[in-house]
């Protein structure tokens, strides 16, 4: 039987073999130099954004870009290597200056960091904060978009009108706000929940969602122009009402269908199994916005901020880290690979006043409402200063207009420029400004967070703290909960099941558990069980033989052999 089945699976299997014989050269030459280059881009992304972070205090992000720049085809890439008898980053003959195979790579990188910055939205903050900061989000996207699509009219030859793709592009550009550099330097100052610290988060969220929806629009105009059909404010309307509701229907559908999905997900009873599952709905909503007209990162941004309030968000960022580590410095470099420097020798005042313009956009856009809101002037600005990194979205959006057509390599460089200036002078600025007092005006008042259920256990050593909270941890894991390791420098998990969220700390010989008041009784009588079972454990530890003697014994039969040998 199993010699008639192999018989059968190589017979029927010979002329695909062949067919695929013939055509091996080509495919072959084409995988070696693509594991080649992301051989080189990994180390090269790595290695340089090591450097930015641990001796220029500049984020990785920056240094994996330049990484590209170096080793990309209007650079290093285009030199022949002996042992290929080619570049390894040949330039292209299309739009893109790298190979399809690697920058499908890129894409789906996108589809992961989106993906996974949707995880991370915190959805009950921005509710709680939403009226200021969406005012502070909309102020920001309308000034921004208005300065960058301004400023392509005035000073671009083949720019003549508000509406042409270019001058969308460029002001959708303007728009984008990196909220992970923000976040980090928050967390950094201890001004996470700081009026203006919650403030700057909800607006970014909004910022974002804002620009990702517009990005929808501006792809949808591109698309009709390219196809030289006239675009009135009847097809805009219908672009703009096709990109809304998509975002609105899937967001609200994922957030009333959050909680069954999770379940449906823990059906599989394996966290591997739930992050691959996960991520391949994020691919496939990412699919289905692609095919509705819009960008793949809409569907993905929506698939994970409507995981993002689940039990099982921590447990899909913490498996699906090591995918996000491997893949998005891929992402950046391939961005950084298609500045084209010479392409912009025509254009670097323009992309000077652009960069300037993109600065003051946000940081009047962003501090004017936070100053009407009820901050001071040193509030307002901690807030427009907030706003200003650039990032992901800035090159996410970038890519996709490079890709369309829509902008060519010069303007491609112009939004690297603007994102290199702006993301290198926020940290400082924004570090500087929380050195004075409070930003807040008396009108306004931010309520407290209530304080719920902290209970503090301590142990005699710090071995015997650790154990007993790996025990713990397994016993939460016992009764269905998620706990994740959210900061591995602090010891921090968090543990989720449904609506229950708690968090550990372990600092040295002492457990600290916080978490709502309603969740106390549960938290301690998972607690008394595990310390019960310790106590029984310790009991039977001490019913065998004196420590001491036991050792004796153990060293004995241990020279006892050596003396055999």
């Amino acid at each position: 039987m199993r010699f008639s089945f192999l018989f059968f699976t190589l017979f029927c299997t010979r002329p695909l073999l062949a067919s695929a014989d013939k055509a091996s050269p080509d495919i072959s030459h084409l995988m070696t130099n693509l594991v080649l280059q992301v051989a080189l881009i990994v180390i090269a992304a790595r290695v340089v954004g090591i450097i930015f972070s641990r001796y220029l205090k500049q984020p990785k992000v920056l240094g994996e870009l330049v990484a590209g720049i170096i080793i990309g085809p209007y650079l290093l890439g285009s030199i022949t290597l002996p042992l290929l008898k080619q570049p390894l980053f040949p330039k292209t003959e299309t739009l893109l200056p790298v190979s399809p195979e690697l920058y499908g790579l890129a894409v789906i990188a996108s589809i992961v960091l989106l993906f996974l910055a949707g995880l991370e939205t915190d959805l009950p903050t921005f509710l709680r904060y939403s009226f200021m900061g969406s005012m502070v989000g909309i102020g920001g996207v309308i000034l921004s978009f208005f300065l960058g699509d301004m400023i392509s009219v005035l000073l671009l030859p083949n720019v003549n009108s508000f509406m042409s793709p270019t001058a969308l592009f460029m002001g959708t550009l303007s728009t984008a706000t990196s909220v992970g550099i923000t976040a980090r330097i928050l967390s950094e100052k201890r001004k996470m929940s700081s009026p203006e610290g919650v403030t700057i988060l909800a607006g970014a969220v909004l910022d974002d969602v804002l620009g990702i929806v517009l990005l929808a629009v501006v792809v949808g105009i591109s698309k009709i122009g390219s196809k030289g059909a006239s675009i009135d404010w009847g097809g805009i309307a219908v672009i703009a009402l096709k990109a809304f509701g998509f975002w609105l229907v899937c967001t609200v559908l994922g957030i009333i269908f959050a909680k069954r999905l999770s379940k449906g997900l823990k059906w599989l009873r394996s966290n591997d199994a739930i992050a691959c599952v996960a991520f391949g709905l994020a691919l496939f909503l990412a699919g289905l916005a692609e095919m509705a007209g819009l960008a793949m990162i809409i569907g993905a941004y929506i698939m994970g901020l409507s995981l993002s309030q689940t039990d099982i968000s921590n447990e899909l960022r913490e498996r699906l880290d090591g995918v996000y580590q491997f893949l998005v410095p891929i992402f950046f470099c391939v961005m950084g690979m298609m500045v084209n420097f010479s392409a912009m020798k025509g254009i670097v005042l323009f992309g000077l006043v652009f960069t300037a313009l993109a600065i003051i956009g946000k940081l009047l856009g962003c501090g004017l409402p936070a100053f009407i809101m009820g901050f001071n002037l040193r509030g307002a600005f901690r807030v427009g200063a907030g706003m200003l990194p650039r990032g992901e979205v800035t090159l996410i959006v970038a890519s996709i207009g490079l890709a369309a057509g829509a902008i060519g390599q010069d303007m491609f460089g112009v939004a690297i420029m603007a994102l290199l200036v702006a993301s290198v002078i926020a940290p400082p600025l924004l570090i500087k400004s929380f050195k004075g007092g409070n930003g807040l005006r008396n009108k306004i008042s931010v309520k407290e967070k209530d304080e719920g259920c902290h209970i503090e256990l301590e142990f005699p050593s710090v071995r015997i703290t650790e154990f007993i909270c790996s025990r713990i941890l397994k016993a939460f894991r016992n009764e269905e909960f998620f706990a994740c390791k959210l900061n591995f420098e602090d010891n921090i998990y968090q543990i989720k099941k449904e609506n229950i969220s708690i968090t550990l700390l372990l600092k040295g010989k002492i457990i600290e558990f916080n978490t709502a008041a309603e969740n106390k009784q549960i938290v301690s009588l998972i607690l008394l069980e595990e310390i019960i079972e310790l106590k029984d454990l310790f009991e039977g530890i001490h019913k065998l033989k004196s420590p001491d003697l036991m050792c004796k014994e153990l060293a004995s039969g241990l020279f006892s052999e050596e003396k055999k040998k």
